[in-house]
């Protein structure tokens, strides 16, 4: 049995991690005679599913639904298959639109480049920005 802080040790993670998890019932804890909450080997190998799940991008609502699959005897390897592939449609939506945002950024520095810096005159903060044409 694991207190917190030896938890969070073992699992290379913080003390209020640990906290997170079970203040919202994903891993749970026994008490001590003296009151410090103590987990189980079971818990500890539950946190370390949801700090590899966390890693791999799924919410902690996914890993409630992941859990509770689990708990009820249920295989959660269809589940996980869904929402990782949902996850990494969104990740390459967001790639897309970083790149765009790297090719647009990359255009406005080399336009920049040989324009001379002004002030703010009531109109324009900086003329940088609104000089920029996409």
């Amino acid at each position: 049995m694991l207190q917190v802080n030896e938890l969070a040790k073992v699992l290379n993670t913080t003390a209020d991690t640990v906290r997170y998890y079970a203040r919202l019932g994903l891993i749970t804890a026994t008490k001590s005679t003296n009151g410090y909450k103590l987990f189980n080997s079971e818990q500890q190998a539950r946190l370390s599913f949801i700090l590899s799940a966390r890693q791999l991008g799924f919410s902690v609502a996914d890993i409630s639904e992941i859990l509770d699959k689990a708990d009820c005897g249920q295989s959660a390897c269809p589940t996980v298959r869904k929402l990782i592939e949902q996850r990494l449609l969104e990740v390459e939506e967001k790639i897309k639109q970083m790149q765009q945002l790297h090719q647009k950024m990359t255009l406005a520095l080399e336009s920049w480049q040989d324009q001379q810096d002004q002030l703010p005159d009531g109109e324009h903060i900086c003329h940088l920005i609104g000089s920029f044409e996409q």
